[in-house]
């Protein structure tokens, strides 16, 4: 069965919020990478160097089934951030079979932000808004991504 952890969005300033945490919660990143380190995608804008310091992903182990994940938002010029794009809710799924269940259903009747496919991280992830307004994240680490 799938596991949900927080992810929290931030505007600019994710780094020192998980300095913060990781300060308190006396633990080591389990996963930190910044926009910066993603190779270019087809299809997409390239990234600013002010943009390219910002953390793409942030995870914090808290107790052995929970994780605390974070990022900074990148918005676009149309749209600013506000306090209430601040969270995620992400599922790490145990197979592909229930990422692909867990996505479909969810996102039934909301909108897919990012569809369900690999990654470049070893991943299979996507990304979704719920009919309700809900933020939702999938993913499945493939085992050959696992160490």
């Amino acid at each position: 069965m799938a596991t949900i952890n927080p992810y929290l969005m931030f505007d600019g300033n994710c780094k020192e919020a998980f300095e913060f945490y990781k300060s308190v919660f006396d633990t080591a990143f389990a996963e930190f990478s910044l926009f910066g380190d993603m190779p270019p995608q087809e299809g997409m804008e390239e990234i600013s160097e002010e943009q390219k310091t910002k953390v793409m992903h942030a995870k914090l182990q808290i107790s052995e089934e929970t994780f605390l994940y974070g990022s900074d938002i990148m918005t676009k010029s149309d749209k600013e951030f506000s306090r209430g794009d601040g969270f995620q809710l992400s599922l790490d799924a145990k197979s592909r079979d229930e990422a692909t269940n867990l996505f479909d259903k969810l996102s039934e009747g909301g909108n897919i932000t990012m569809p369900l496919s690999g990654t470049f991280w070893g991943a299979y992830f996507g990304m979704w808004t719920d009919k309700f307004g809900v933020d939702w994240m999938v993913n499945y680490d493939e085992p050959s991504r696992i160490l």
